[in-house]
C-alpha cells in the first residue's frame, strides 16, 4: 500500500501532466488565433481550479506552487536578459532608470491614495497595496515580446524595466510591511536596503554570467562548451539563491546573469554556434514549460468570491492602477530623457505595456503569510489587476503595436535572436 508520501508525489505528477497537457492544447489555440498565450492559460487556470470545476488545485503556500513561480519567473527573466543587447540599453538608461525607481514610487502614490479612498482604509495599509502591484510582470512581458516584433529598443527598455522594478517593488512593499509591524520607518536604512538588492543583484548576476561564460566560451578554449547547456539551469538557480542569501534580488541576478551571457560578444568571447544554438533552445523550452505551469496555476488561485466582494471599490484602484497612474509615471520618466528622444506613440506604448501578474502575486502570497490586515483588500485588488491587465492589455498588445506603427519590418523578433 502506497504511503501518504508517494500518493501525493503521484498526485502533484497527474496534476502537472494534466496542467501541461491543455496548456499545450491552449498554447496552440492562442497561436492560431494570434493572442498571447498566457491570457488564454490564466482564463483556462480559473476554469479547471477551485474557481471552476476544481480538477487542479495546487494550494498557493504550497511547496510546489512556490517553486514553480520562483523558477518560472527566474528563467524567463533569464531568457529575457539573454535577448537584450547592452548597445541598445546605453541609450536609454536614463529612462530605464527612472522607470525601475521613480516610477514605482509615483505610481505607489496615486493607487496608494486612491484605495485610501475607495476603501476607507488606514493610508499606510492603501500604499502598502499599491506597493504589492507595483512591480511590472517579467514573466508576462518576456513571452509577448518574443512573439511580436516591436521595435528593438522599445521592446528591451519594457523588458528590462520589468526585471529592474521588481527589487524596487519588493523593498517598498516590505518596508511599509515592517513601519506597520514594529511602528519604525528609517529613510537611510530604507535606501541602504535598497543598494544592496538592486545592486546587489546586478553584481552577483554579473559574476556569475560572466564565469559561466568564461567557461563555455573561447577564453577558457570552451573547457565546457559542451555542458553549456546543462549548465544553464544551475546557473539560474545559484544566481537567484545566492543573491537571496545576502539579501540581495534574487530576480535582479538572473537577469543580469542572463544579460551577461547574451552580450558575451561585448567584451571580445565568443562560443561555438552549435553549443549557443543548445543554449538557447534549452531555455526557449523551459520557459514554454514554466510560463504554462505559471499561468495556468495563477488562474486556480483567483478568488473570485472575494474579487465579487471588494469588486467596485477595487476596480476603481485599478482603473486607476492602469490609466492614470501607469501614464503619469511614464512621462515623468521619459520627459527627461532628451537623449532617447522617444516619439509620442512609443510613450503611448508603454502606457499600456504595464502587465500584472507573478511577482505581486508572490508578494500578496508572502504578505498574506504575514497575517497583516487587510490581506482580503490587498489580494483582491491585486488579482483583479491581474485579470484585468492580462486579459486587456496583453491580449491587445500586439494590435497597439501595430496601430501605432511600431513594429519593425525586415528584422527579426527577439525569439528569433533567441534561436540564432
Amino acid at each position: 500500500m502506497e504511503n501518504a508520501t508517494i500518493q501525493n508525489v503521484h498526485h502533484l505528477l497527474t496534476t502537472l501532466s494534466i496542467i501541461l497537457v491543455i496548456g499545450t492544447i491552449v498554447g496552440k489555440l492562442a497561436n492560431y488565433f494570434k493572442i498571447p498565450d498566457v491570457v488564454l492559460y490564466l482564463l483556462v487556470g480559473i476554469l479547471i481550479g477551485p474557481p471552476g470545476v476544481g480538477l487542479v488545485d495546487i494550494p498557493v503556500e504550497s511547496t510546489a506552487n512556490q517553486l514553480i513561480l520562483i523558477m518560472g519567473a527566474s528563467f524567463l527573466l533569464f531568457h529575457g536578459g539573454i535577448g537584450v543587447r547592452i548597445s541598445i540599453l546605453k541609450n536609454v538608461w536614463i529612462t530605464l532608470t527612472l522607470l525601475s525607481t521613480l516610477a514605482v514610487f509615483v505610481m505607489v502614490a496615486i493607487v496608494g491614495y486612491t484605495a485610501h479612498l475607495a476603501f476607507g482604509i488606514g493610508m499606510i495599509y492603501a500604499l502598502l497595496l499599491a506597493a504589492t502591484i507595483a512591480p511590472t510582470d517579467p514573466a508576462t512581458l518576456v513571452p509577448i515580446f518574443l512573439s511580436v516584433n516591436v521595435r528593438e529598443r522599445l521592446a528591451q527598455t519594457v523588458i528590462s524595466e520589468s526585471a529592474f522594478n521588481d527589487a524596487t517593488g519588493a523593498i517598498v512593499t516590505f518596508t511599509l510591511l515592517e513601519a506597520i509591524t514594529t511602528g519604525d520607518f528609517s529613510l537611510i536604512p530604507t535606501i541602504q536596503k535598497f543598494l544592496v538588492m538592486a545592486g546587489g543583484g546586478m553584481i552577483i548576476g554579473g559574476l556569475f554570467g560572466l564565469l559561466t561564460g568564461y567557461l563555455i566560451s573561447n577564453k577558457s578554449k570552451d573547457i565546457f562548451a559542451e555542458y553549456a547547456q546543462v549548465l544553464t539551469a544551475p546557473v539560474i538557480i545559484a544566481s537567484y539563491m545566492t543573491a537571496e542569501h545576502f539579501g540581495a534580488s534574487g530576480f535582479m541576478a538572473v537577469f543580469i546573469a542572463g544579460l551577461v551571457l547574451g552580450n558575451l560578444d561585448e567584451i571580445g568571447w565568443t562560443m561555438k554556434e552549435k553549443h549557443h544554438d543548445e543554449v538557447h533552445s534549452f531555455i526557449h523550452i523551459s520557459s514554454l514549460l514554466l510560463r504554462i505551469l505559471i499561468f495556468v496555476l495563477l488562474g486556480t488561485h483567483v478568488d473570485l468570491e472575494m474579487i465579487t466582494k471588494y469588486f467596485a471599490p477595487a476596480l476603481v484602484v485599478v482603473i486607476v492602477f492602469m490609466f492614470v497612474a501607469r501614464p503619469i509615471a511614464v512621462l515623468l520618466c521619459t520627459l527627461p530623457d532628451r537623449k532617447a528622444k522617444w516619439s509620442r506613440n512609443e510613450i503611448l506604448f508603454m502606457f499600456w505595456t504595464r502587465e500584472t501578474g507573478v511577482i505581486p502575486a508572490a508578494l500578496v502570497g508572502m504578505l498574506i503569510g504575514t497575517g497583516v490586515a487587510h490581506t482580503d483588500v490587498i489580494s483582491s485588488v491585486a488579482f483583479l489587476a491581474i485579470l484585468l491587465t492580462l486579459i486587456i492589455q496583453a491580449s491587445t498588445t500586439p494590435l497597439l503595436a501595430r496601430k501605432l506603427g511600431l513594429l519593425e519590418q525586415n528584422t527579426q523578433t527577439l525569439s528569433d535572436d533567441l534561436e540564432k
